[in-house]
């Protein structure tokens, strides 16, 4: 069942009319200025001014800590790598085959510090710890502090959470005795009490709270694989706690993904979870949908494709969209039809880039608005690894997109964030030197 939010009606669309840029949960998803897919997995948000900033876990070269990185965005869907805030070290608990997972930045407004908590552990995860670090600015070099178990209890998964007053807390995962939230020092460098303990076996925490009501989410454990994720609610944080409750279609298994970070957004949220892929990290990819919040309900539904106007908070449904098939396509240089069972057409245009620079272009693909716009490229790749292609749109400058391993017989989606043109517009895909994916067809919004 696929997401259509009646969150009011003409003025929603006249906001989001100059811009179609969408979120597609599960796609590949490009940085702007690297032309490889995201990596800030486990991750959270958060904004300074007019940016969000969204710090998360490198995953490149799979499990073991290769880096904390951030990434900036005024859009939320157009990000640009800005560096990492932590990197592996030598020795020590950033050295190599560490466990660094779960990174989350907050703001304090008294010390005027940035401050980066981390779940810190041995590689067969026995140590349990959480590591604590300080920087001035949000996405510049972090100092490292060291890691402890906080209140000497053990500590997963965890997360942040900034109350109202400026109070923060600790939501940390202890495996022996439940889920916690403990009050964090005045400088948000220590834990300073314990506030609430669930005795549930729950992981990867993340709160808000809106209109009085504290909003819990967590993942029951699973390992990598997913499972339907709950909420608990309260009007105080102390509890008392409400029992756990799906928000997600039951059975979906969260729509096979795991919570990472609720980020507030309008009346309502932005659920932010991992999809991931335990036999390869690096292809690990981010579910992103609107989440509604009632009273005490959360609830949220599955989407294709939707658009998000951060400046009213407004999030609704993708348009419909039309679709131009790869083989149908005007094919060059070594690029050719070949047969794929799973494309929509039953073939692809293959053979993208190589010595022969193989492209693909497509002419007259429709827009009904001259505006920036998602385009959903669908591929196949069965390599390990990314491959990469060179897009141009109506012979503008080329933009490097990444395609990761679509991991089976059915096509993976890319997002192609690009500048169209009012009435009829083309498309040009190629690589030089090395293969680029076979592409099954474009998907582009009608309005």
């Amino acid at each position: 069942m696929f997401l259509r939010i009646g969150v009011t009606t003409l003025a929603l669309l006249a906001n989001i009319a100059s811009s179609t840029l969408q979120i597609v949960p599960g796609a590949t998803w490009t940085a702007t200025n690297t032309g490889k897919h995201i990596q800030a997995h486990g991750g959270g948000m958060i904004k300074v001014d007019n940016t969000y900033y969204w710090v998360g876990e490198d995953k490149t070269d799979g499990s073991a800590f290769q880096n904390v990185n951030c990434y900036s965005s005024t859009n939320l869907v157009e990000w640009k790598y800005e560096g990492a805030l932590l990197s592996r070290q030598t020795s020590g608990d950033l050295g190599p085959n560490r466990v660094v997972e779960r990174p989350k930045v907050i703001y304090n407004k008294s010390t005027k510090q940035y401050v980066l908590w981390m779940h810190i552990d041995s590689s067969n995860y026995g140590e349990a710890k959480v590591g604590v670090a300080t920087g001035s600015s949000v996405c510049g070099q972090y100092t490292y502090k060291g890691s402890f178990r906080p209140l000497n209890f053990e500590s997963r998964d965890s997360g942040l959470f900034v109350d109202d007053d400026e109070k923060a807390y600790l939501l940390t995962e202890d495996r022996k005795n439940g889920l916690r939230i403990d009050l964090l020092s005045s400088d948000y460098l220590s834990v300073a009490s314990s506030t609430y303990l669930w005795k549930d076996s729950i992981e990867c925490p993340a709160m808000i709270k809106k209109n009085g009501v504290y909003f819990m989410f967590g993942s029951h454990l699973t390992g990598w694989d997913p499972n339907d994720n709950v909420y608990s609610t309260a009007t105080k944080i102390s509890g008392p706690w409400s029992s756990w409750k799906t928000f997600a279609d039951s059975g979906s298994k969260t729509y096979t993904s795991q919570t990472n970070y609720i980020l507030p957004m309008g009346d309502n949220a932005i659920y932010m979870g991992d999809r991931w892929i335990s036999s390869n990290l690096m292809r690990s990819t981010y579910v992103w949908l609107p989440l509604q919040l009632s009273g005490t309900t959360a609830s949220m539904k599955n989407s294709v494709n939707w658009v998000l106007d951060p400046a009213s908070g407004s999030m609704t449904s993708g348009s419909s969209e039309n679709s131009y098939e790869g083989e149908s396509a005007t094919l060059s240089g070594g690029a050719k039809a070949v047969s794929c069972s799973g494309c929509s057409g039953k073939s692809s245009a293959g053979y993208i880039g190589g010595d022969q620079a193989g492209a693909v272009a497509f002419a007259s693909v429709q827009s009904s608005a001259t505006t920036r716009s998602t385009i959903r490229v669908k591929y196949m790749n069965g390599d390990n690894g990314q491959r990469f292609a060179d897009v141009s749109v109506n012979g503008g400058a080329a933009q490097r997109v990444a395609f990761l391993p679509n991991g089976g017989g059915d096509p993976g989606s890319s997002s192609l964030h690009a500048d169209l043109k009012s009435g009829a517009n083309t498309v040009k895909i190629s690589m030089s030197g090395s293969w680029g994916p076979d592409v099954d067809r474009l998907m582009v919004p009608t309005s």
